[in-house]
């Protein structure tokens, strides 16, 4: 488990694209059980540890996620989250080059639980909701583009599904139109920065996560004007 950031009152810890965050169907022991282990080895704390889940990352997708370790901070994270004040950036892995080299997205997402997918749509339409995100092109190599996003709302898979509207699904992600798949399941989706103020410290916090060991993330030269 790779910890990048804790304190008394939050961990953030980069996730692996294998990971859940949350217990599922499935089975699998998510990403919470694991840091609730680590915190009661590494402290030596009696009974069950308290760790509060403030969001999630989809399961074939990396990078950070953040933990409330006391209940005031899971109670300040979550309206923070819900302001708009924890602001996420991330890095996207692309085929096709955009037609803008940056620009902010805008579309209607409209979810289908049974798909467990999500359609943009320009306009809205009843049960949609509005999905704003920026992007700029920030590297590319030999075959692939790499974007960085910033969230400026959070649905339900919108930066999967904003970019495969413009026509630049992310690689690996079959469900919104990528080619063919990434070797190991995960689509090449990275949670790369989180910066907030410190629910108690009111301190910044800026943290930024490792990327994935593929190559590819690697291989990109950042000389974009």
């Amino acid at each position: 488990m790779d910890v990048v950031y804790e304190d008394n009152h939050i961990i953030i810890v980069n996730k692996r694209s294998s990971e859940i965050v949350q217990g599922d169907k499935t089975g699998d022991r998510p990403l919470v059980e694991e840091v609730k282990e680590y915190i009661k080895e590494k402290y030596h704390k009696p009974g069950n540890v308290f760790l509060g889940v403030v969001h999630r990352l989809d399961r074939p997708v990396s990078g950070l996620v953040v933990f409330a370790r006391t209940g005031k901070a899971l109670a300040r994270l979550n309206e923070m989250f819900r302001t708009k004040e924890v602001k996420k950036t991330y890095w996207a892995i692309v085929g096709n080059c955009p037609a803008s080299p940056e620009g902010e997205l805008c579309h209607w997402l409209v979810r289908n639980e049974k798909q467990n997918k999500s359609y943009a749509y320009d306009a809205e339409r009843p049960g949609a909701k509005q999905a704003i995100l920026d992007y700029r092109l920030i590297g590319r190599s030999d075959r692939y583009y790499l974007l960085e996003v910033d969230l400026k709302t959070g649905r339900h898979h919108q930066i999967r599904c904003q970019l495969a509207k413009i026509g630049c699904p992310i690689k690996g992600d079959l469900k919104y139109g990528a080619p063919r798949s990434n070797p190991d399941g995960s689509i090449s989706l990275h949670a790369r920065r989180v910066r907030f103020i410190h629910p108690v410290s009111k301190k910044e916090i800026c943290v930024e996560a490792p990327l994935p060991e593929d190559r590819l993330w690697h291989s990109f030269r950042f000389d974009i004007d």
